[in-house]
């Protein structure tokens, strides 16, 4: 059985991770559609820059972020003195690092159903006078759906995990930044405590793995989708 304690960080964990693909979707969307569909000049640039918390380590992510949110960066100067926002040291910090973190993930899934979508469909609904609104709407989005849905929850199982750029842009405060990561860290370092990490692992690894699985799942059957409209 759970502690209250233990409780706590995994519904903190689950409200960070939730928080930041909620916030993230949207813009991954437009990422990946701009990356699939567009061409325009520095488009290598944007990929390059989408992609790079892949390769860059986590800490160094982290260090970015204090420089820019902050209480003397300029976005983190901004959310304070216009909206009396503060991302250091809260959850709502955390949930930006692991937003970051997750977003190459949503963009590359999200990406692959897009450019997976047959645009002889979406000519032959334009064709029988479709806007490219109601099209995009129609067509695109229903076959694309299940690789957006998804790259959602592949980028949930990341930020599940998060733990380098969050340590170093919030720190690690009980009740308020200590997600699970973290929180088996903080268990690590007491003799003793084996039952704790444990416990704490196992929740991290059902998670995890739960949310890969559903992943792998709707991706297969973004590819069902993907050869029936190959057979229409």
């Amino acid at each position: 059985m759970l502690t209250a304690e233990e409780w706590g960080i995994m519904l903190l964990s689950l409200k960070v991770s939730g928080v930041a693909i909620a916030g993230t979707l949207p813009i991954a969307f437009a990422l990946a559609w701009l990356l699939a569909r567009a061409r325009f000049p520095g488009r290598f640039l944007l990929d390059g820059l989408v992609y790079l918390p892949l390769v860059l380590p986590p800490v160094v992510t982290g260090w970015l972020l204090l420089l820019a949110f902050g209480p003397e960066g300029p976005a983190g100067r901004f959310l304070d003195r216009t909206l009396g926002i503060t991302l250091m040291f809260r959850w709502t910090g955390a949930a930006l690092a692991a937003a970051i973190m997750a977003l190459p993930l949503m963009v590359r899934a999200i990406r692959l159903s897009i450019e997976a979508v047959d645009r002889r469909l979406e000519g032959a609904a334009r064709t029988l006078g479709a806007s490219p609104w109601r099209a995009f709407l129609t067509v695109t989005l229903p076959l694309s759906l299940p690789g957006v849905l998804a790259g959602a929850v592949l980028g949930f199982a990341r930020s599940i995990g998060e733990f380098g750029a969050t340590i170093t842009f919030v720190s690690n405060i009980p009740g308020e930044t200590r997600t699970l990561p973290l929180a088996i860290y903080s268990a690590l370092q007491i003799p003793g405590s084996e039952a704790l990490v444990t416990r704490l692992a196992l929740i991290s690894v059902a998670l995890s793995l739960g949310a890969v699985i559903l992943s792998e799942a709707l991706a297969r059957r973004g590819q069902m989708n993907e050869r029936m409209g190959h057979v229409l």
